[in-house]
């Protein structure tokens, strides 16, 4: 190895490292901040405490905000499952004019920011006279969620061999039990990646569903926002460091799911 590769390969590290570092400090000060026994947020903190995480229960709002936001996640990702595979099917396997269009179109919210569609939305849903918040969150959370499932389906679908599905029905299956026998299971760690993601995704969306919340239907970043604007302290930081926590959880067991099931594969 020459000098000057060994300063390209050190020059790399170094940025990795840095990069790595920047990213991670927020998350490394936001959960020391929770475990401090300070009412403000001080960093380092005076002394180690539990306090935050024991008012999280005291505290009204945040448990009715964090179901509704599960709920909200579950239901947009599965419905996003059920579009996402369906279109990229279509994409895929079909012959017809327009189909980079459609594909285009359906992972935009990714390339849009997410205020632009917040308002959008909210003018759609308010000119056709529909005022439902809980509904109209499921509908933002879908156009969120959609872009995770559809292209990690098209990806994985663009390896897979359709004649497959046609051998079932040969068999006597029809089309949608043969794609619910053949399709599904070789997708299954395409939907467990984009899921998760997707769920993570809903969770913590914030620019959206500010549109489209109201005083009996607010999401735990909503209700976090107005919690902070009126009373900041560590709390903040107590549910923050839950939150990083599930999606740690989450990326882990979704690690380890695809990897069992690459063996079973295997």
């Amino acid at each position: 190895m020459t000098t000057l590769e060994r300063l390209a390969r050190l020059a790399v590290w170094t940025i990795g490292l840095a990069v790595c570092v920047y990213l991670m400090v927020p998350l490394f000060v936001t959960v020391a901040v929770s475990f401090s026994a300070s009412p403000v947020f001080d960093l380092p903190p005076p002394s180690w405490s539990l306090r935050w995480y024991e008012a999280l229960g005291s505290k009204r709002g945040f448990l009715p905000s964090l179901t509704l936001s599960v709920q909200i996640a579950l239901i947009s990702t599965g419905i996003s499952l059920v579009l996402g595979t369906l279109t990229a099917i279509a994409v895929v396997k079909g012959r017809f004019p327009g189909r980079t269009a459609i594909s285009t179109f359906v992972v935009s919210p990714l390339m849009m920011p997410g205020l632009v569609i917040g308002i959008a939305l909210l003018q759609f849903l308010r000119e056709i006279g529909y005022r439902d918040a809980y509904t109209g969150l499921i509908l933002g959370h879908v156009i969120v969620t959609l872009p995770f499932i559809m292209r990690t389906v098209q990806a994985s679908l663009s390896l897979f061999d359709f004649t497959l599905i046609d051998a079932a029905r040969t068999l006597g299956l029809s089309y949608p039990k043969a794609v619910i026998k053949v399709l599904v299971p070789v997708l299954s760690p395409a939907y467990l990646s984009s899921g998760l993601f997707a769920f993570l995704a809903s969770m913590d969306n914030y620019p959206i569903s500010i549109f489209l919340t109201d005083a009996r239907n607010k999401t735990l970043p909503i209700q976090v926002l107005e919690y902070l604007e009126v009373r900041p302290d560590p709390t903040i930081a107590a549910i923050s460091s839950l939150l990083i926590l599930l999606t740690i959880i989450v990326l882990v067991i979704s690690d380890r799911l695809v990897g069992l099931r690459r063996m079973t594969d295997f």
